[in-house]
């Protein structure tokens, strides 16, 4: 066997085993092979597909890291409604619920129901044609949602093919599956770290993270939020004709579909009310959130008999649980000081438990919602756990006052440098305009040596912030002028510790481009902006000597966007700290453009293109890349400005649109004739 013939017996077995792996960690929940293991065998496929770029294929799990951006969602119709739940809030209304189904079922002992926690994520539509996945859906109003096809595809726990196990039920023709898109607890506070470190707003809860996620417009930062899924039921079955709930679930499971582990078969009100005790009691070591638990009519016969009301069905119910709140003491209100200026407002709280974590800070987010929640220091307040995890102000108690209590008056003044704070028209918050202001200084410069960014190993904020009172670092070109004898003078240092952070800082000198734009903390540019950015300009240069109307007509660059380019360049301040860089010797790395055939740069230049269906010669992306490189404009949906369709096998929606609209469609081997 020839060593090609090998290399692609390789590739094919790693995708396998990592498709296997997924399945039993992800549908069945039980893993054979530890993290480590799993991610050696990821970095391994990686590795072959970058070095042998012929081998890689479109549907290889290494492909869930993104697809060409959307200008706008399309509509998805749901085949079946998706409809709502009606709520239980406590034991009465669930014996309620239980009386009800057996009045009108006639029966009074048999009823079985199935208990599953009931996920606080989004609620996504999945249609799987022939056992492969073709679109996805959010639910919206029930009857029409957006298109998040691209969005779906990054989450690993969703597979693109269904495959069933021996002796599982048959893979339906036509499945349609209901699930919850959530975000786990850690990955929801790491995010919010890092969203807080590059100044952009947190998120209030995991819930609104998952959404948030889901309805990116660029699914490249989709696949960075490590989104979760649980399936619980269908809206369309063909083929197949299944007796309970409880298969159904079994059924998703063994075609490779995640279903929740904590899942259980209830026989009869006693044991559906004990599952209920039971996870409320688990309800704070879970990785997720919970906030109830859906209970259903286990025999689908029974469900079609009970039928549906206008908004929800008769034969299931869920059953909430109380929200985490408790009553406490806000002792004062203190403004924290961000990198970008912002000051945001944080309740200091007498300790109080909550969801067994003591709780002593609480967000006030803005002075707004200060306001319009009449909070004043020296109340009685309620406070939760928004989403169980960030401790948040509820109300206060006006009935507990007793006239002591003060209002809070945001600070004229910067809390950390005395400097003048404005709320800029247009905006909720609060800013310090003091560009030399201590906090702003340390906030930005734990920004620029932040992985993503110039990746300065060792210096820590504790680091960051002596060096700052200290007087030793105004700016990050002030980091390149530091020595190790400066160093070893800051309590904690010794020689060796001085020489690692000097040689960490020092072999940040040449840094990629993209990371170089990030570590900036230009507004509104993230890392995924930035590799947007390095890609169209290619170098530091070209990017800052740019005009606004380049800026807008890059793929992926906003009106906004460009704006905060163009401010941030044009800014005096700015543009020293730049030079200050530059001349200490900070070089960010070019990118080499390719060369363009002008027969191909004129035959697509200026021309409006979609593409549909897997292409065998190569992948979404490269067939975008070329495109774009070529002059065309990629879109992700088809309207009448579309010039042009490229046709791969398996085609969607987006042809039978082509084909009413009368745009001209073109085949794989057309495409690679106009890009010879």
């Amino acid at each position: 066997m020839s060593n090609g013939q090998d290399l692609r017996k390789r590739v094919e077995e790693l995708r396998e085993r990592i498709r296997y792996h997924n399945y039993r960690y992800y549908a069945l929940d039980d893993p054979e092979i530890s993290d480590a293991e799993y991610d050696e065998l990821f970095r391994e496929l990686q590795a072959l597909e970058a070095a042998h770029p012929e081998l890689a294929s479109p549907d290889s799990p290494t492909a869930r890291v993104g697809f060409p951006p959307l200008e706008a969602f399309d509509v998805f119709e749901h085949p079946v409604p998706m409809l709502s739940l009606e709520n239980a809030m406590n034991e009465g209304e669930m014996i309620e619920f239980h009386q009800r189904v057996q009045r009108m079922l006639g029966v009074v002992e048999g009823i079985d129901y199935t208990a599953e926690p009931k996920m606080d994520g989004l609620a996504v539509e999945l249609l799987y044609e022939n056992g492969r996945l073709s679109r996805a859906g959010t639910r919206g109003d029930g009857y029409r949602g957006e298109d998040v096809t691209p969005n779906v595809k990054t989450i690993r726990a969703i597979p693109w093919t269904l495959f069933a196990l021996p002796n599982a039920p048959p893979i339906p023709s036509l499945l349609t599956v209901r699930c919850e898109v959530f975000m786990n607890r850690k990955d929801f506070q790491d995010l919010n770290r890092h969203r807080e470190a590059q100044g952009e707003p947190l998120f209030a809860n995991p819930r609104n993270a998952a959404a948030g996620s889901l309805r990116q417009l660029d699914s490249a930062i989709t696949a960075q939020r490590r989104l979760k899924a649980y399936c619980y039921g269908v809206g369309v079955l063909e083929g197949l004709r299944l007796e309970t709930q409880w298969d159904l679930l079994n059924a998703l499971k063994q075609w490779g579909l995640p279903v929740n582990p904590l899942s259980r078969l209830c026989h009869g009100l006693r044991q559906a009310l004990d599952y209920y005790r039971e996870l409320e009691r688990k309800r704070p070591e879970l990785p997720y959130e919970v906030d109830g638990v859906v209970y259903k009519v286990n025999r689908l016969d029974w469900q079609h008999i009970l039928g549906e009301k206008t908004r929800s069905p008769r034969w299931a119910i869920a059953y909430k649980f109380p929200a985490h709140v408790a009553e406490t003491r806000l002792v004062d209100i203190q403004v924290q000081v961000g990198r970008t200026g912002v000051l945001t407002p944080v309740a200091l709280l007498e300790p109080v438990s909550l969801a067994g974590v003591v709780i002593r800070r609480a967000t006030l987010h803005n002075m707004d919602e200060i306001e319009r929640k009449d909070i004043r220091i020296g109340d009685h307040v309620i406070v939760r756990r928004a989403g169980d995890v960030i401790p948040e102000v509820v109300r206060p108690l006006e009935e507990k006052r007793n006239g002591s209590e003060r209002r809070f008056v945001m600070p004229a003044r910067c809390p950390a440098c005395q400097g003048t704070v404005v709320r800029l028209s247009g905006e909720a918050v609060h800013r310090c305009m003091n560009r030399s202001c201590p906090a702003q200084i340390e906030g930005a410069l734990r920004h620029f040596a932040s992985r993503e960014a110039m990746n300065i190993e060792g210096l820590g904020k504790k680091i960051i912030h002596l060096l700052v009172e200290r007087g030793m670092v105004h700016q990050p070109a002030d980091l390149y002028r530091l020595t190790e004898a400066d160093l070893v003078t800051l309590p904690g240092f010794a020689e060796k510790s001085a020489a690692n952070l000097i040689g960490a800082i020092q072999k940040s000198r040449e840094p990629d481009l993209p990371s170089f734009l990030y570590a900036l903390g230009i507004p509104l540019v993230g890392s995924h902006l930035a590799a947007v950015l390095a890609e169209r300009f290619k170098s530091f240069e070209a990017l800052r000597a740019t005009s606004y109307e380049d800026l807008v007509a890059a793929e992926g660059v906003g009106n906004k966007v460009a704006e905060s380019v163009r401010r941030y360049f044009e800014n005096e301040d700015n543009e020293k700290a730049i030079q200050a860089l530059l001349k200490i010797g900070v070089q960010p790395k070019a990118l080499m453009p390719e060369m363009v055939s002008q027969d191909m740069h004129d035959f697509w230049q200026g021309k409006t293109v979609v593409l549909t269906g897997t292409l065998k010669s190569m992948t979404r992306d490269e067939a975008t890349e070329r495109l774009r490189r070529a002059g065309a404009r990629v879109s992700s949906s088809v309207s009448g400005k579309t010039d042009v369709v490229i046709m791969g096998e398996n085609p969607g929606s987006k042809l039978q649109k082509a084909q009413a609209l009368g745009v001209a469609v073109m085949d794989e081997k057309t495409f690679l004739r106009h890009l010879a």
